[in-house]
């Protein structure tokens, strides 16, 4: 499709520059001020890897999608009709790329599609589960109601990912840190003593002289240990882009002491999640199952999780088939064989969801409390020992003199 660069002057007053993808020049200029944008230039040609290209076609992130399905919902539930709640999102939106989605997704329901078929082209966007609610909602008339239910969904698994992620960001800056001030303290200070204990020779204590050697090492190599660190940076992230290689680390997360828990906890929450959203959405079990499979990030626990629908469509039992597996903990085979026994499968996967989510802030908040004093000890014992030789080294070189 032919491509135009573009000068406009956008809502907010400010000017951009981009390129679009048209049939036409004509449609271009359409496309454009059909988003709001005052033009200035148009013309034929324009390069896809400009930075102002790129940020045009940079997709909308996580929250943008919150935010505008928490904002349809309160529309529908206003009572505005579908294609009007969808026009006053595209005047609120601010960004450039949220307003061509919307905009595409409003043409295709004035064009007599509904909304989850509008929403089909972009499902790399959406994900197959963000659509098929919506396709639930849909097929029941309460499309309000499921799209409350999918803020609240998307709420909760940002929630659990933000806590993971904002918890683990001490601990990393502690360790750099740490890292960093033992360089230092041998890179930089300890040379610092290196001409008092010139001539002391073998006269020196060994903690001193291992000190010492560790310093000169660092000094005289130390961008030999940079290469080596960056060379296997470098190979262990190619390695973890193989198959066998993220199976390999996915199986070693999984036997550590206390993250293994944590990260099983962790991803089976997010399958059981889905599954009991979808199911109480209308979804058939083995749609519901395949898509929230697809939301498994563990490589060793989404294999043992596909026995799961050749089992159902064979008329087994969802518990009996995680059983045969020998990987899921008895509490997750009990909560949905009860579920199942109970006629209420999707209230007990949430319910699962909702006692492992507990599980995993607690166990994080734990681990935590054991990881930062072991840092903080382990970085205090290394200068401790860097410190002690130095004055050992000194009351050598005192008693020598004396």
């Amino acid at each position: 499709m032919p491509q135009f660069s573009y000068k406009a002057i956008g809502r907010d007053g400010k000017a951009l520059n981009g390129v679009i993808e048209a049939d036409g020049m004509e449609l271009a200029s359409r496309q454009l001020r059909g988003q709001g944008f005052t033009l200035l230039k148009l013309e034929a040609g324009g390069d896809a890897d400009t930075p102002a290209a790129r940020a045009a076609g940079k997709p909308p992130g996580r929250q943008d999608i919150l935010s505008m399905t928490s904002e349809l919902a309160v529309l529908l539930r206003a009572g505005l009709p579908l294609d009007r709640a969808l026009k006053v999102l595209i005047d609120m939106a601010s960004l450039p790329q949220m307003h061509q989605l919307l905009s595409e997704m409003l043409t295709a329901v004035k064009g007599g599609k509904a909304l989850s078929q509008a929403m089909a082209p972009h499902e790399q966007l959406f994900g197959t589960f963000y659509i098929s609610m919506v396709r639930s909602g849909e097929a029941s008339g309460q499309l309000s109601s499921v799209l409350d239910r999918l803020v609240e969904y998307l709420e909760n698994a940002k929630a659990n990912r933000d806590s993971v992620v904002s918890a683990l960001i001490y601990p990393a800056i502690l360790l750099v840190v740490s890292v960093l001030s033992i360089v230092l303290m041998l890179g930089f200070v300890v040379p610092q003593f290196q001409t008092l204990f010139e001539d002391m020779g073998e006269g020196l204590p060994l903690l001193t002289r291992v000190v010492v050697d560790s310093a000169e090492f660092i000094k005289a190599y130390g961008w030999l240990i940079l290469l080596v660190v960056a060379g296997l940076v470098f190979y262990l992230r190619r390695w973890l882009g193989t198959q066998q290689g993220r199976t390999t680390l996915d199986q070693r997360m999984l036997k550590l002491p206390l993250a293994g828990g944590i990260i099983f906890e962790f991803e089976v929450s997010k399958f059981s999640r889905t599954v009991g959203t979808l199911l109480g959405n209308g979804v058939s079990l083995l749609k519901a199952i395949s898509i929230a499979i697809g939301t498994v990030d563990n490589r060793v626990i989404r294999e043992a999780l596909e026995v799961l629908p050749p089992a159902v469509k064979s008329g087994k039992r969802m518990s009996v088939a995680l059983a045969d597996t020998g990987m899921f903990t008895p509490m997750v085979i009990q909560m949905i064989r009860v579920g199942e026994e109970s006629g209420s499968l999707d209230q007990m996967m949430l319910e699962l969801a909702k006692v492992f989510d507990g599980h995993v802030q607690s166990g994080v908040k734990r681990g935590l409390a054991l990881l930062e004093p072991v840092l903080i000890l382990g970085m205090g014992f290394v200068i401790a020992v860097i410190i002690i030789a130095i004055l050992m080294g000194i009351l050598s070189v005192n008693d020598l003199a004396v």
